[in-house]
């Protein structure tokens, strides 16, 4: 027997992919049964979730993720998730790799950067958002990219986000430094850390 949908969304953190749900042998047709009796609603093109979930806390990283999992949280997008900035993002920064399709969405927009492929690979934590998996990258992974984009996102925002950090997370100066070299920004960084130490 069958397990019947809901289960299979339940299974899946009450989310799935069309793709994902078909896979799993939930058809078209019982997708679109469900959403219009209500059960389930669309929340992105090709993403499906249950209605009587609780509110989703951060929509925009989980749609991004869901429609785009080899994206990466990055730059302001991922200062504001590891609170180390005042500043509120506009659009989520995600990072892909040099070679891949740059991703578009209606919404929420999304501003993509092509890394490097140590770059995009380095520094990424998986984090469960609502039941869905976010690549972001950690906080000194973050810094070292901010640098990196300093004159697209502003000294003064780099700078206050390495002081928040200072603050508020474990000062990890050895982390800093190995991502420093990853992202090439090592003679750039160091003076300013060299003064916060």
């Amino acid at each position: 027997m069958k397990e019947p949908p809901i289960t299979i969304f339940h299974k899946h953190g009450g989310q799935l992919r069309m793709s994902e749900a078909i896979a799993n042998g939930i058809t078209r047709y019982m997708l679109y049964s469900l959403r219009d009796k209500g059960i389930i609603e669309q929340v992105s093109r090709g993403v499906y979730r249950i209605v009587e979930l609780p509110p989703i806390s951060n929509p925009d990283l989980v749609m991004v993720s869901l429609r785009f999992p080899n994206a990466v949280v990055c730059l302001i997008s991922a200062l504001s998730y590891h609170n180390i900035t005042t500043q509120v993002p506009h659009v989520v920064s995600v990072a892909v790799s040099r070679d891949s399709r740059i991703p578009s969405l209606d919404y929420p927009p999304i501003q993509a950067h092509r890394f490097s492929d140590e770059a995009y690979k380095s520094g990424i934590e998986h984090h469960i958002i609502d039941g869905a998996s976010v690549k972001i990258y950690n906080p000194e992974k973050t810094l070292a990219d901010c640098f990196k984009f300093r004159n697209k996102i502003g000294m003064d925002v780099v700078l206050e986000a390495l002081k928040l950090y200072r603050s508020r997370q474990k000062f990890n100066l050895e982390k800093l430094l190995t991502f420093a070299e990853v992202c090439r920004v090592t003679k750039i960084m160091t003076p300013y850390l060299e003064a916060t130490i």
